[in-house]
């Protein structure tokens, strides 16, 4: 059999339906969200409960329901995964993210760490396990604890020690930022609920959920697999930058799974082995207002089959960090932001977004987020061209 061609619209259709976002195919609850998305960007804390709102079939009660599921069931788990990057994950999966992801980048990080505080002339190796046995330990009777609060118990950990001294990005750490995060890093602690609001940056800290330790390539083929079932086709250049992984394992991961290969234009991709049935359109058109690093616009490397590359300098950062969009059957039509008072703006940029039902459509998607922020203002971390100037 030839490799399958699967075109522009049916990857749209795919994605529409997949993530939640064509009309009817609403979640239930973030839990819900979060299995269907694989994980959810946890960066900046309001993409999270944007990006559950979003999907949500009544988004009526999204931070509520998010809060409960983060902080009282721990359904779902803010920790470091992917290119050591935090994000929100079902909780049963924090042992395939730790074992495929984790181990190699907390291996990397501890070396680092090391490395810097010798440089700095800061104590040693065995110096820096006495502090974090301390830290878990303190963290453990605690239950939940600020940086600041665990150096009650733990002084060693206001220490300070210069950070690439003579580079233009010298600076001066504690041994409580960089350690607690190591830690981060390595699945022994988590964030917990935030000192503010749910959009603030500044977390307490908790032991990590308990969970058996699992052989790295049975994790790897299954983190893989479950993402492609919902990501894919996907390219081989997008498994190998959404994972951070080399591409022997990349390989290694699909080969074990089973994956089919299909033709893209951009060349090969991979579905799951029992993906390749054709997939059709949603019945009704569709809008959706996405936050900032929502997953969906930043779930692939290779992204014209839903962006246009023109679109890209006002709507990404410098970074490559991906602003709040406009989204219209399955393409980033715009960009949205909020105002200081409030209102929800947005800009239609692309050609295919610029009829009379995509307004109103979007209108509709704008209505809906301003009853979710209520008094809430939500100002991305990652601030990108269009978003400044439609708050201007």
């Amino acid at each position: 059999m030839g490799e399958r061609r699967i075109g522009v619209a049916e990857r749209r259709a795919r994605l529409a339906l997949r993530h939640r976002l064509a009309a009817g195919t609403g979640a239930a609850g973030p839990e819900e969200v979060a299995e269907c998305l694989v994980a959810l960007h946890g960066t900046d804390p309001a993409t999270v409960y944007l990006g559950v709102g979003a999907r949500l079939a009544d988004p009526a009660g999204t931070v509520a329901a998010t809060e409960r599921a983060l902080y009282e069931d721990r359904t779902l788990v803010r920790m470091h995964g992917m290119r050591n990057t935090v994000f929100v994950f079902p909780a049963a999966l924090t042992a395939v993210v730790h074992a495929s992801t984790g181990i190699a980048v907390a291996a990397r990080a501890r070396t680092q760490l090391l490395k810097d505080m010798a440089a700095a002339g800061a104590p040693d190796a065995a110096w820096l396990t006495e502090v974090e046995e301390s830290t878990l330990a303190a963290l453990a009777r605690r239950g939940q604890a600020t940086a600041a609060e665990l150096a009650e118990d733990e002084p060693r950990l206001r220490e300070r020690f210069a950070y690439a001294p003579g580079k233009s990005y010298e600076g001066v750490h504690t041994v409580s930022s960089r350690l607690l995060r190591l830690l981060g890093v390595e699945g022994r602690v988590v964030r917990g609920r935030p000192l503010g609001s749910w959009t603030s940056t500044q977390f307490r800290w908790a032991l990590a959920p308990e969970h058996p330790e699992l052989d790295v390539a049975d994790a790897q083929r299954e983190l893989l697999e479950r993402w492609l079932a919902v990501c894919g086709p996907a390219t081989e250049a997008d498994l190998k930058w959404w994972t951070g992984w080399r591409a022997t394992e990349v390989r290694r991961a699909l080969t074990a799974m089973g994956a089919r290969r299909v033709s893209l234009d951009e060349g090969t991709g991979y579905v799951v082995a029992d993906d390749a049935e054709p997939v059709a359109a949603p019945r009704e058109p569709w809008a959706a207002l996405l936050p900032a690093l929502d997953p969906t616009a930043m779930g692939w490397q290779e992204r014209d089959w839903y962006l246009a590359p023109e679109l890209r300098p006002a709507l990404f950062d410098r970074s490559g960090n991906v602003g709040p969009t406009v989204w219209w059957n399955g393409r980033v039509v715009g960009g949205w932001a909020q105002r200081p008072d409030g209102e929800i703006v947005w800009r239609l940029l692309d050609p295919e977004g610029t009829g009379r039902e995509t307004q109103t459509a979007v209108a509709e998607r704008a209505e809906r987020l301003t009853e979710l922020l209520g008094a809430t203002r939500v100002t991305p971390r990652f601030r990108t061209p269009l978003e400044k100037e439609l708050t201007a």
